[in-house]
């Protein structure tokens, strides 16, 4: 063993093995001298920002302090023009738009699958707080009445819109809804027949459309929230289900994201209200 004789042949002659732990103290101490070299190495040509985000980060490497400018879970340095008053990196603002662009590239996606189906005009897509909304709002096209069968019609913009959704990481709720017009029979309630047509969404969804189960799943509402995507409001425009494609990112950041939508709303209506004043005023010279 080490640090004891051993002896061999009777007790004559042996071997000697001194403890080498301190091998472990001089691989520490050489390890720190690199460090200190590359450091002097890098401050051999001396600039101040640089020197203030290198010391920064080492600081906050090694939990000496707080860094307001150094992302320690990437350890890139972020701009200061992306950090928020928390030093999080990103402003809730900014959150909220690159949701809205995300969100709003599904939604091109969505309406040319379906134009290219010729089945545009049965579906309404709507960004919100809550994600973004796909209604199937045909209310004689989806479902006949007090039916959770899929007609053809709703075949053929489910299988448009699958394949958008079956690549997104987003979790997706189906949810049902039912018109409160007499009786639901054969179903015992509106909420029974709502949740058989959410079902039935799903399992084509899942079944047909390849999306991948655990990260959609449905609910029902029965005749209890209207429609909000049309402005008809006969009754049985409740006869329908939507898809929502959730956010990522927190309610915080969720709450922004109506008034994102309406902001570049006005600003697309202003840019093309422009050119008309133009032409205008041209005719009027």
């Amino acid at each position: 063993m080490s640090g004891h004789r051993r002896r061999r042949g009777g007790g004559h002659g042996g071997e000697f093995h001194v403890d080498e732990r301190w091998m472990a103290s001089y691989m520490d101490m050489v390890t720190v001298l690199m460090c200190l070299f590359i450091v002097l190495y890098a401050m051999s040509s001396v600039d101040q920002n640089k020197f203030e985000k290198l010391a920064n980060s080492l600081a906050t490497g090694f939990g000496a302090e707080t860094s307001e400018t150094a992302d320690t879970a990437t350890g890139v340095v972020v701009p200061a023009d992306m950090v928020d008053q928390d030093g999080e990196g990103f402003t809730p603002t900014q959150l909220a738009q690159r949701q809205v662009d995300e969100l709003t590239h599904v939604k091109n996606a969505i309406d040319t699958a379906l134009a290219k189906r010729g089945v545009d005009a049965e579906a309404t897509a709507v960004i919100d707080a809550d994600g973004l909304t796909v209604g199937l709002v045909g209310h004689d096209t989806f479902f006949n009445g007090n039916s959770a069968v899929l007609r053809i019609a709703a075949r053929a913009v489910l299988g448009a819109i699958a394949p958008v959704l079956a690549p997104l990481e987003n979790e997706i709720t189906v949810e049902g809804h039912a018109d409160s017009r007499g009786s639901p029979a054969p179903f015992e309630t509106d909420w029974d027949l709502s949740a058989a047509r959410s079902t039935a969404v799903l399992r084509y969804m899942v079944e047909s459309g390849k999306v991948h189960g655990t990260k959609i799943s449905s609910v029902s509402y029965g005749s209890t929230r209207p429609n909000k995507l049309i402005a008809t409001k006969s009754g049985e425009e409740n006869r329908r289900v939507d898809i929502v494609i959730h956010t990522t990112s927190s309610d915080e950041v969720n709450a922004l994201i109506p008034g994102l939508v309406k902001d570049a709303e006005t600003a697309t209506t202003t840019a093309a209200a422009a050119p008309a004043e133009t032409t205008k005023d041209t005719k009027e010279h």
